[in-house]
């Protein structure tokens, strides 16, 4: 495998672009590998139920911080050596949890690993500086296929690995997984050094908050993105509730085994890539944001028909990401000297858009069941479709004013 230091992406090479992907996925899975784990891990540390959920909170806290605290620094230090760094520091981290021998142990390692789990939010927005403007779509849709297959999949994964050896094997086998990605980032990523060189780390941390307030392309996009994850999270957060009731009464394994439906859905993200880097990229989000809305009347038949569910899931997934490659295109032409400050802003709307959706689906499905679920998708989803054409409105307005708006439609 090859590669080149150039930072045009000349010669970015298929190898490195796959080693990239791989990577951005295997740092994301960490995250969601306690999950379906937590009655065992509970039971053999001798901790309550609600204790062990406290895992999955301490995984969501450390990533929110890491994306603020952490992604910025790509544009101030030399990128590969951030981005190993972290991948390092989050195989040391998975190892602490490994051999964890009680809660608190394993809450401060697992809120550990989510901070430096953040190196995947370093690795896209460097594949995106080492493309060309004409294939940053497709590199950028192929980095976040990985990324999304690993969230996707994490839970089976999770379950077919405790299942050989325990919950434990699963932080084994993932922290020497990262430990490989670090030291293959190390041999085949190329020297990228920041472009905020002069700027103090507090300065850094401001012009990050400050890229909301000279960027309007980045608020209205942050908006979009956040509502978009949060529908995404309602489906994956009553998924289980539905498949696990009647009519359904299925047994945790195959409900598992569903993230293979959506990984399908992940797979198309190079399709809007491609689209984007044809100078369509308004129209794929806007597209995205119209199926995203489409897919909830089939969700909400899924209640009563697999192949409608099948369908609606395949529908929903195809759209966010056709939402979210599409408006990470848009953003990282914005400022190429930026790009990680932008990644770090928009990244913590898109999370903190998830972590509202997965709490409101709680209330939703007390209160309304599976149809209360698929009103709140589908509301979220129609805001997307609001903020999408008021974007577009404000864009002409500006770009009548300055022909050169890097929000000019189609841009």
């Amino acid at each position: 495998m090859t590669v080149t230091t150039s930072r045009t992406g000349s010669g970015l090479s298929r190898g490195l672009l796959l080693l990239m992907s791989v990577a951005t996925g295997s740092a994301v899975a960490g995250n969601y590998f306690a999950q379906p784990l937590l009655d065992l891990i509970g039971r053999e540390l001798g901790i309550g139920p609600s204790r062990a959920a406290l895992v999955v909170t301490a995984a969501q806290g450390g990533y929110a911080l890491g994306l603020i605290l952490l992604v910025p620094l790509g544009d101030l230090m030399e990128r590969r050596r951030l981005a190993v760094s972290l991948y390092a520091a989050t195989a040391v981290f998975l190892l602490v949890s490994a051999t964890a021998a009680d809660g608190a142990v394993l809450l401060a390692a697992t809120a550990l690993t989510a901070l430096t789990s953040v190196g995947a939010q370093v690795v896209v927005p460097f594949a995106a500086t080492l493309a060309s403007p004409a294939e940053r779509g497709r590199v950028v849709g192929t980095v976040m296929t990985g990324l999304m297959l690993g969230l996707l999949l994490a839970r089976t994964a999770s379950g077919a690995l405790s299942e050989l050896g325990g919950w434990r094997t699963v932080y084994w086998v993932h922290a020497a997984l990262m430990a490989l990605m670090a030291v293959l980032l190390r041999v085949f990523l190329p020297r990228l050094g920041g472009d905020g060189g002069r700027l103090s780390y507090p300065a850094l941390l401001r012009s990050t908050v400050a890229m909301f307030r000279y960027e309007p392309l980045l608020r209205w996009r942050a908006g979009i993105g956040a509502l978009s994850l949060a529908s995404f999270s309602v489906l994956w957060t009553a998924l289980t509730f539905l498949l696990a009731g009647p009519p359904y009464g299925w047994p945790e394994s195959a409900i598992g085994l569903f993230g293979l439906v959506g990984a399908v859905g992940a797979l198309t993200a190079t399709v809007a890539g491609r689209l984007a880097d044809r100078g369509h990229v308004q129209t794929v989000t806007g597209t995205g944001t119209v199926l995203l809305l489409v897919s909830w009347p089939a969700i909400a038949a899924g209640a009563h028909g697999l192949v409608w569910l099948l369908a609606g899931v395949l529908v929903l997934d195809l759209a966010h990401q056709a939402v979210l490659n599409s408006s990470q295109n848009v953003l990282y032409a914005l400022r190429p000297e930026a790009r990680n400050r932008i990644n770090s802003a928009f990244m913590t709307c898109l999370f903190l858009g998830g972590a509202a959706g997965s709490a409101l689906t709680s209330l939703a499905w007390v209160g309304g069941g599976w149809t209360g679920v698929c009103v709140l998708g589908a509301v979220l989803s129609a805001g997307t479709v609001v903020l999408w054409v008021l974007e577009r409105v404000t864009g002409r307005r500006r770009s009548s004013r300055s022909p050169h708006s890097p929000d000019s439609p189609d841009s």
